[in-house]
């Protein structure tokens, strides 16, 4: 019965993963009790069930109209607005939210469910026996793994703070297991699986869109960027173990930036050039990009789309705060502020600027079908990495990560910076992540590492604790973690009491 139960698992696998551009291959049948599970297509399969829940980085939410996971951080930056009020932006804007309101239950379940995959994998590789499966094949196949589940636990402890820690399937329906510390988590599962996946023999980059050497060291960057910060304060230690991560994707070659933002979103660049690791979407129900309806004007009557959400775009506050002449804020290249329309042709020209970054031209045009993936590392994002992660290693900046700024700047056509204090310099490429990253899912956790926030108005950075957003209200202690969602500590006791100020 168990091993029937493992057949009925794996089937769903097969049968799920179909979203992702390197998972398209169908199934010729099904498995049946019979099966030969001991094959490199079942290894395969279990490897690419734990990409299945990339696309909650992207997921919509039950009951709310335009709603969507990738909204939450957006609306929590202070920086974004939406057309929609189904959106719940109002709450966040306000930051009345509850452990009930949008977005912290579909965050929760989609990280969650990818750990469960990750964690059959895990079991499950290992004991695959099979003469098309070599022994540098299955340690790839379990790097990819231990890598996608150190990367979901890393969006729950940045967001949660502490959460359970689980690391094999479900053995039974007694699911109720008690929160472990962030810092545990850290140093327990999410840096050694990383570490671990380190050690493979992985391609320094992957056409297809898996996890590759590159996407390895740059959430290891990343991880240890943040791990240094105010969260867990990891110290020198960790700044230096993220600057030589992010220093080894700069050089090591194989990524460039691209020559223009618009390259972007041009659908035949998915997986290449800048992009180090995305979630991979086609133009094929219901694999489509949802970020680009999203963010099409409401009612705009610019697209094919019949639903255009509007629902997110940016203050113009946020807009007013680049560097005059910065080419980042010129139309049509991070942001837009008219259209043709679809009807006539004649120009809709919008009230506010709306976001370009997921503006798949084919798909508003022609099919409602956006092609575009979701990106989580490029190289622009690593390379401020490095320059962040040096200077407070080093005590001051580098010639190499002043470097690294100014290719960003100069993209910008902006004049390249010389040489300036620690202090200076920390600004500056925190600076330049808001500005490059902005709308990209990393404002909001360089908020909470830093606890700084870039003052839209005066172009200084705010303490996090007394910050007022451009709406009139105040960041607290409390913002610093979301709610556990009530429907998770309804079913699980244990996992209360809840965060600092949510019940």
């Amino acid at each position: 019965m168990k091993n029937f139960k493992n057949i009925l698992v794996i089937t769903c696998l097969l049968l799920t993963c179909s979203c992702k551009k390197f998972l398209e291959e169908k199934p010729s049948g099904f498995l049946t009790p019979g099966s030969n599970l001991s094959s490199e297509k079942v290894a395969r399969a279990l490897a690419n069930g734990a990409y299945q829940n990339l696309t909650g980085l992207v997921a919509g939410q039950n009951g709310s109209y335009g709603g969507n996971t990738w909204n939450l951080m957006e609306f929590m930056t202070g920086k974004a607005n939406s057309d929609l009020g189904q959106t719940g932006f109002v709450s966040f804007q306000t930051l009345n939210y509850s452990s009930t309101s949008f977005y912290f239950d579909t965050w929760w379940q989609q990280m969650y469910l990818g750990i469960g995959a990750a964690n059959l994998a895990i079991q499950k590789i290992p004991t695959i026996t099979a003469s098309d499966l070599s022994d540098a094949e299955k340690t790839n196949l379990l790097a990819e793994a231990h890598t996608l589940r150190a990367l979901y636990y890393f969006y729950l402890v940045r967001m949660y703070g502490a959460v359970p820690e689980i690391t094999v399937p479900a053995v039974d329906l007694n699911l109720q297991v008690a929160r472990t510390p962030a810092k545990q988590i850290y140093d327990e599962v999410i840096i050694p699986d990383l570490l671990l996946a380190e050690k493979s023999t992985l391609p320094w980059r992957d056409p297809s869109g898996k996890v590759s050497m590159g996407a390895v060291k740059s959430i290891l960057a990343d991880v240890y960027l943040t791990y240094a910060g105010a969260a867990i304060n990891g110290g020198a230690a960790a700044y230096t173990e993220s600057a030589k991560r992010s220093l080894e994707v700069v050089t090591q070659g194989g990524y460039t930036l691209f020559p223009n933002y618009t390259d972007m979103i041009n659908p035949a660049n998915k997986n290449s050039g800048e992009f180090i690791f995305q979630v991979q979407f086609a133009a094929a129900v219901p694999a489509t990009n949802p970020l680009t309806a999203l963010t099409i004007p409401n009612y705009s009557g610019i697209s094919k789309y019949s639903d255009e959400y509007g629902s997110v775009y940016p203050t113009p506050q946020f807009i007013a705060s680049f560097p005059a002449g910065d080419k980042r804020v010129q139309e049509k290249q991070f942001f837009y502020t008219s259209y043709p329309s679809i009807s006539n042709g004649a120009t809709v020209t919008f009230p506010h600027p709306y976001i370009y970054k997921w503006f798949d031209q084919t798909a508003v045009t022609t099919t409602a079908k956006s092609d575009l993936n979701y990106t989580i590392y490029r190289l622009a994002d690593v390379m401020l990495m490095y320059a962040e992660a040096s200077n407070e290693a080093e005590g001051a900046p580098n010639p190499t990560a002043i470097d690294y700024v100014n290719e960003i700047r100069v993209r910008a056509n902006l004049d390249p910076i010389g040489a300036l204090s620690k202090d200076a310099f920390e600004q500056e490429v925190w600076s330049q992540r808001y500005f490059e990253l902005c709308f990209e899912n990393k404002m909001w956790f360089d908020i909470v590492r830093t606890r700084k926030v870039r003052n839209d108005i005066t172009g200084t950075f705010d303490n996090f604790v007394g910050h007022k957003t451009v709406f009139g209200s105040t960041f607290t202690e409390k913002q610093l973690l979301f709610p556990i969602p009530k429907q998770e500590t309804d079913v699980n006791p244990k996992l209360l009491p809840n965060n600092p100020g949510f019940n």
